[in-house]
């Protein structure tokens, strides 16, 4: 799911470099602007509303190794890609069931698994209408002065407007097969938010007790870097007592060419008295703060990134890295962190103005005409406006040579923006800037488009200005004060630059392991499909989602890696070594992994996207 910043890559020989402006292709988020949703891909949003977060276009081969498949539960009304995460707490799984296609049968499935062989569905919590959980799926013990028991964390992602809101929800799941509300929908609010409703929406939650008090930490998909932590001391009535920006607070985080920083994903684990949170943050990395007390974190230690990808580079694909950090844990005894990059493009685009020798921030839409590896494309460009219904005709383009269709971001969605170009005739490819607007602008962003022409963007609105030699009339605070409607001032056929895209594989995303106190980097494992071409399409999603260290041995790590199955990792002799693995014959797509224990044995819990829970036991030395 994911860069909009400029990269450069290296040739596999290390002698041709390419300027680049590498893009993963990420997860959708809606558009707050004031248009309805178009397609525009915002990480720092949300990255799981894309249908790559989960595909259908095949899967591995069959493969099973030292993991026994305990049992399987198909859960009620799963639809393809429809079940998100899980989480395990005293004897019962909990399991999201988020939007989908079809935004209905929200919420989560509560599963006895007393008995690992024979687990039964016992209770079903619905969402509000329009919201829906995803990865924040959370149930712990809690023992305060207002409340002792068992509680349910959540998130909310809007999945329907207006309906939907956001903020974390809370219910008393005490008695799991009679789970009750304790609050619903509270969160940190936009400026002008009412209420529920103006909670901002939330990707994960993170509850821990710290003794008198119990805080939950939730990453805000509105304000992407934000660290927003809650106080549920009384779950009844949370309430925001701190929100961070990480990068502002510990600058040292950031990495030159690693620009697309937000909050995915947190954990809190106590150790040696404290209160340690790991916060998986995108281009950043991974960070480790001391938030014994919360109003007040103390900065430890982070990650940083190679100047080439480690893993592509036993490949031999000399390529820059391109971020992506998404989840981590600690391991039993604390000597490391296990933490995965999530990259759903195997290709990265490279894109250039060849006329003024800059380069262009754009990543391929996605479904659309795609660029094979090495493929370069080169055409003159046209604006040919806002491509809507309404607006100003598309004129056609010349049949006989390589033109490119420069349309402005607005209105309608880009699918049917791609529609109108290609009924214009006579174009060979299309090129999306961005329109006004405070969540526009140079804002960097995908597409879900669908199409069977070349379409690239969102290009940042003034670059797209700089095509056609209008970057002096481009005022970044107007544009960002705008409400999306104002057109750019290009006349509709104006010609401008010539522009070039070329693609290159740089691999799917993969795991790291890191010193748990320094966070210095140690190794990194990926399956050998991950970087071999050959499974870059026909194959699902070879990118691996998230990891849970074992319970009871220091060395062992479950890994959840969506279409490349299950896979169970030793990290005893300081390096990742893959020990077992398992891969249903007709494929898998695992989103969550979780630990628990049943008499004396350790079970592992796996949410398969498309059918619900699977239970295994690792079975080897």
């Amino acid at each position: 799911m994911r860069h909009h910043a400029s990269r450069r890559a290296v040739t596999t020989a290390g002698v041709a470099v390419l300027a680049a402006a590498t893009l993963a292709i990420p997860a959708t988020a809606h558009d707050s602007g004031s248009v309805q949703y178009d397609g525009a891909i915002d990480n720092a949003k949300t990255t799981h509303h894309h249908h790559q977060h989960g595909g259908d276009d095949g899967h591995l081969p069959g493969s099973v190794s030292d993991v026994e498949l305990v049992s399987q539960l198909e859960l009620k009304n799963v639809e393809p890609e429809k079940i998100a995460d899980v989480g395990v707490h005293e004897g019962y799984a909990y399991l999201a069931a988020w939007g989908g296609a079809t935004c209905k049968y929200n919420g989560v499935h509560v599963v006895d698994i007393r008995d690992p062989e024979n687990p039964e569905e016992v209770a079903f919590i619905v969402a509000k209408e329009g919201s829906a959980p995803g990865e924040g799926i959370q149930a712990i013990s809690l023992d305060t002065p207002y409340f002792t028991g068992d509680i349910l964390v959540t998130n909310n992602e809007t999945c329907k407007d207006p309906a939907g809101f956001g903020g974390l929800n809370i219910y008393d799941v005490t008695k799991p097969e009679a789970p009750t509300p304790l609050a619903v929908g509270i969160g940190d609010t936009l400026a002008n938010g009412q209420g529920q409703k103006g909670a901002n929406e939330i990707h994960s939650v993170f509850a821990w007790d710290a003794g008198d008090k119990a805080y939950a930490v939730i990453v805000d998909n509105e304000e992407g870097p934000d660290v927003d932590i809650m106080d549920i001391t009384n779950p009844k009535k949370p309430r925001l007592v701190a929100e961070y920006d990480l990068d502002a607070m510990f600058p040292q985080i950031a990495q030159d060419g690693l620009d697309e920083i937000f909050h995915h994903d947190v954990i809190v684990e106590e150790i040696d008295g404290r209160q340690i949170m790991l916060v998986s943050y995108w281009d950043a990395g991974y960070v480790q703060l001391d938030v014994t007390n919360p109003l007040a974190p103390v900065y430890l230690a982070d990650s940083q990134y190679a100047e080439f990808d480690p893993e592509a580079a036993e490949s031999g694909f000399m390529v820059p890295p391109e971020g992506n950090g998404h989840q981590g844990e600690f391991t039993l005894d604390q000597e490391f962190v296990l933490a995965t990059d999530e990259d759903f493009g195997p290709y990265a685009l490279s894109a250039e103005n060849v006329t003024d020798g800059t380069e262009i921030d754009a990543s391929s839409g996605s479904d659309t005409k795609q660029l094979a590896e090495g493929d370069t494309f080169t055409g003159a460009t046209t604006f040919v406006g806002r491509a809507c219904p309404g607006d100003t005709a598309v004129p056609a383009g010349d049949p006989n040579v390589a033109d490119i269709a420069v349309v402005e971001r607005g209105v309608c969605d880009f699918t049917v923006k791609v529609a109108n170009v290609i009924a214009a005739g006579g174009w060979d490819a299309v090129v999306i800037f961005n329109r006004e607007g405070s969540d526009a602008c140079n804002a960097e962003l995908g597409m879900s488009v669908a199409g069977d022409i070349y379409t690239f963007g969102v290009v940042p609105r003034e670059q797209g200005y700089a095509i056609f030699g209008y970057e002096d009339q481009y005022d970044d605070a107007g544009c960002v004060a705008g409400n999306g409607s104002v057109l750019s001032p290009i006349p509709v056929g104006t010609t401008g630059d010539t522009l070039t895209f070329s693609s290159y594989f740089d691999g799917w995303g993969y795991v790291h392991l890191f010193d748990g106190q320094t966070m210095e980097s140690l190794d990194t494992y990926a399956i050998p499909e991950a970087h071999d071409p050959e499974y870059a399409s026909g194959f699902g999603d070879l990118s691996v989602h998230e990891v849970a260290t074992s319970e009871v041995d220091p060395d062992l790590t479950y890994i959840a890696y969506y279409s490349g199955g299950l896979r169970v990792v030793s990290t005893e002799s300081g390096q990742i070594e893959e020990i077992g693995h398992y891969v249903a014959d007709d494929g898998n797509n695992f989103w969550g992994v979780q630990v628990f224990q049943h008499e004396g044995q350790e079970y592992v819990a796996a949410s398969d996207r498309d059918h619900g829970l699977f239970i295994f036991r690792y079975t080897g030395d």
